[in-house]
């Protein structure tokens, strides 16, 4: 019989995988709840053209990524799993009139995202992002307050050496310009751009720029920069975030050439590198201003900014620091596990272990019929820091607990038993 497999691009999060995950999730939360960013949940499946629309259908995310789902029936509408979460987030702003509500409405989420990509170290086909969007307010100001979150973010996550690129690509009325511009340098080169290249050249330029075929490298490098060509409102606004940045002391440096891949940007843009690290994979996440998309969607224009953050790939960095450093994360264990000296007494194991669990602690209750040793070695195995250990003395109230830790042991009173261990483990944390 055939061995089944994670499909290709995917994999599971085994425990030690989710522990690091949930970690970071509780990071992302931490944060959010501090600069007032409040949790929802979209749909994983939009219809298409939520994405057709919000993200451009020039855009590798359209034309080549995006998950379609077959219906089962004859429907008019098409539909496709979510390939980032911005594009739903404002549809259900729209939907929902959150144009009412005080702005602007700031709003986080994390979860899985899709996208048919070619799989490598760090990228899958399905992937997990930290998102937040600011929806409502133009100002530099909340650009600034957003980058320096998503910086926050990964400093607080442990990770080393992040440092942030920002742009601005204009808008409305300084773009066509520059993109006129940029049409006519790449007709110039009409006969070495790559098919792919080529094929966008007339339907959408700014995505010659994000390309990431290596035989644009040297044409990129050379073509003009949006920066020297932004209007004075662009311009002021770009100087402003850079200046807000500068005085929280977040580390950037502007990259001309950079260009995120969505056509629903508008002046500031940024990604997240680890300075040093090679390869195209370096990037971390990223995000910008997309004061179109509101409109696009359906509601009346609106500003916007927001950032996704890849946690696979916040992940695959801590673990490369990590082993660099010769540490791992693990999947933390059980506070203590409840053992008994008699290996048929697992009723009396399970009721303390209940009791336990009931005053909020981790506790696990070895519920096989082994002796003794074999039940504390398994405990030291999952890497509890006390064995409770059921005996004679249960019968006057009392049980042994082991510090498997600092190989000490004492006798402690049943009633005591749950603030006791409540105690060392705060200790042990505060330690």
């Amino acid at each position: 019989m055939a061995a089944f497999r994670a499909p290709r691009g995917t994999r599971d999060l085994l425990p030690d995988d989710r522990a690091v995950f949930d970690r970071l999730m509780r990071t992302a939360s931490s944060l959010t709840t501090r600069y007032g960013y409040r949790g929802i949940e979209t749909p994983l499946f939009e219809q298409s053209s939520v994405f057709e629309r919000g993200i451009g259908e020039v855009t590798d995310v359209v034309e080549k990524e995006l998950f379609r789902i077959a219906p089962r029936t004859e429907e008019s509408e098409s539909w496709a799993l979510r390939p980032e979460p911005t594009a739903g987030i404002v549809r259900a702003y729209v939907q929902h009139g959150m144009q009412t509500w005080p702005q602007p409405v700031k709003l986080t989420t994390t979860g899985p995202m899709f996208r048919y990509d070619r799989p490598q170290a760090g990228r899958y086909r399905q992937f997990w992002q930290f998102d937040v969007e600011a929806i409502g307010d133009a100002g530099p100001g909340i650009d600034a307050e957003i980058i320096e979150l998503g910086h926050r973010f990964y400093t607080e996550a442990g990770v080393r050496n992040v440092e942030v690129l920002v742009n601005s690509i204009g808008d409305p009325a300084c773009r066509p310009a520059y993109v006129a511009e940029l049409t006519a340098y790449y007709r110039g080169h009409a006969a070495v751009l790559p098919p792919t290249e080529l094929d966008r050249l007339e339907r959408n330029v700014l995505r010659l720029l994000d390309s990431k075929d290596p035989a644009m490298a040297e044409l990129n490098a050379a073509a003009p920069r949006i920066t020297d060509r932004l209007c004075e409102a662009c311009a002021a606004h770009f100087e402003s975030v850079k200046a807000h940045l500068a005085a929280v002391g977040v580390p950037f440096r502007v990259e001309p050439g950079l260009v995120r891949g969505l056509d629903y940007y508008t002046r500031t843009a940024f990604e997240f590198y680890v300075a040093g690290r090679e390869g195209q994979q370096q990037a971390l996440g990223g995000g910008g201003r997309y004061d179109g998309l509101v409109a696009l969607l359906g509601g009346k224009p609106t500003p916007g900014i927001g950032f996704g953050l890849g946690l696979d790939r916040v992940a695959l960095v801590l673990a490369e620091q990590a082993g660099a450093d010769g540490a791992a994360a693990t999947a933390e264990g059980p506070l203590a596990v409840v053992v008994s000296a008699d290996p048929d007494d697992t009723v009396g194991r399970f009721r303390v272990a209940t009791e336990l669990r009931a005053a909020g602690l981790r506790v696990r209750a070895d519920l096989g019929r082994r002796k003794l040793g074999r039940q504390l070695e398994a405990a030291g195995k999952d890497g509890a820091h006390f064995a409770v250990i059921l005996g004679d003395e249960l019968a006057d109230g009392q049980v042994q607990v082991r510090d498997l830790q600092a190989a000490s042991q004492r006798i402690v009173a049943l009633a005591d038993l749950a603030r006791e261990l409540a105690r060392a483990e705060s200790s042990h944390r505060h330690g």
